[in-house]
């Protein structure tokens, strides 16, 4: 098996190189790629757009012995217009895609106006609280204050990562397990002394990072990298 970085170069010259001439050349309307490792999402202005660039992908792909993933490749309307065309058409809610690790919707910000939506996605963090339980398990007997700061070191990895802005539920909930998980354990190492709630209160205010957004909003952070950008540009 190759190894992820042998396997993006391949990728850069069978799929990157290929995609950005096709996006200079064919598509009738706007057209984005991103892609990360083996995850790609393309996105469309027009859906003939999408139809034919899918067709064209899984030509290119089989030349070179690769093929698209049947369960995670996916043509779905997705953005500004999705929800009101949807609507008109009488079908639900735009649909949601993974990327990344995050769970990407189509919402609506306080005034009403279209927002990208990032949410962590459950089974990840799933997986995550899993891997907190088995290390506390290992930790049991430790002093609190080891516990707490291995603890604190996992937190703040999470948020590293996930603290983006519209996830602040996902913040929160991560925090409230991993602190209940916190409890179990303490319980079970001391059955005469009941572990309380306002006691682990105390223990994850001073040990765990607390659940808040620390990445920019995309606009922020494009203007920070790009001095000379204006919003009336």
């Amino acid at each position: 098996m190759a190894s992820p970085l042998l396997a993006n170069v391949y990728l850069h010259y069978v799929f990157d190189l290929w995609a950005d001439r096709w996006r200079r050349r064919e598509p009738t309307g706007d057209m984005i790629i991103v892609r990360y490792a083996d995850d790609t999402v393309v996105g469309f202005e027009h859906e003939t757009d999408a139809r034919r660039f899918w067709d064209a992908m899984r030509e290119r792909l089989q030349g070179f012995a690769l093929s698209l993933h049947p369960d995670k490749t996916r043509l779905i309307e997705f953005g500004r217009q999705a929800a009101v065309r949807r609507a008109q058409c009488g079908l639900g809610k735009p649909e949601t895609f993974d990327f990344l690790g995050f769970t990407l919707i189509c919402g609506k910000s306080r005034r009403g106006n279209f927002l990208l939506k990032r949410r962590s996605r459950r089974d990840r963090m799933r997986a995550k609280l899993r891997e907190v339980s088995e290390g506390l398990r290992w930790r049991m007997h430790q002093p609190i204050p080891e516990q707490g700061y291995w603890l604190r070191q996992v937190v703040a990895g999470f948020f590293a990562y996930h603290a983006v802005p519209t996830n602040s539920a996902a913040l929160e909930t991560f925090h409230h397990y991993v602190t209940d998980l916190w409890r179990r354990s303490l319980q079970r190492r001391s059955q005469k002394d009941r572990i309380t709630w306002e006691r682990m209160a105390t223990l994850a205010n001073d040990w765990l990072p607390k659940p808040r957004i620390l990445h920019p909003w995309p606009n922020a952070r494009f203007a920070v990298r790009h001095p000379r950008w204006e919003p009336s540009a």
